[in-house]
């Protein structure tokens, strides 16, 4: 998994951070996708602080696809650096409520396909 900050929010909290998330392999797919959103989310695994609520414009790339799904979600949950049980540190990123969300959302599910179910362990919830 890459994870690219294109551009930072900074001091002023009105302007969205921007993200590159390219996405290589099923298993980093599974290990970042967050489900349990009604409309789908993603984690992303970054040193950077982050407020819950702060938005994010995120540019994933799925495995096997050149193209980049544009998101603007916001920040659901943070896992801290140093978190219990080694979790990684980074975001949750909560998709929008909307048409292309859910789109998204069904192809992330297709491209896991067997994988959605897999037991192994995620930096999610």
């Amino acid at each position: 998994m890459t994870t690219k900050p294109v551009s930072s929010s900074g001091a002023t909290a009105t302007r969205p951070s921007i993200v590159q998330l390219v996405i290589k392999e099923k298993a980093e797919l599974h290990a970042a996708y967050i489900p349990l959103f009604k409309e789908g989310g993603i984690f992303i695994s970054t040193p950077r602080d982050y407020k819950l609520g702060d938005d994010i414009y995120l540019l994933l790339t799925l495995p096997g696809e050149t193209q980049r799904h544009p998101v603007t979600g916001k920040v659901a949950w943070i896992t801290p650096a140093h978190a219990a049980g080694n979790q990684m540190q980074g975001i949750g990123i909560r998709f929008p409520s909307e048409e292309k969300s859910r789109l998204l959302k069904a192809r992330i599910e297709e491209v896991l396909g067997s994988h959605l179910m897999s037991n192994r362990p995620t930096n999610t919830i």
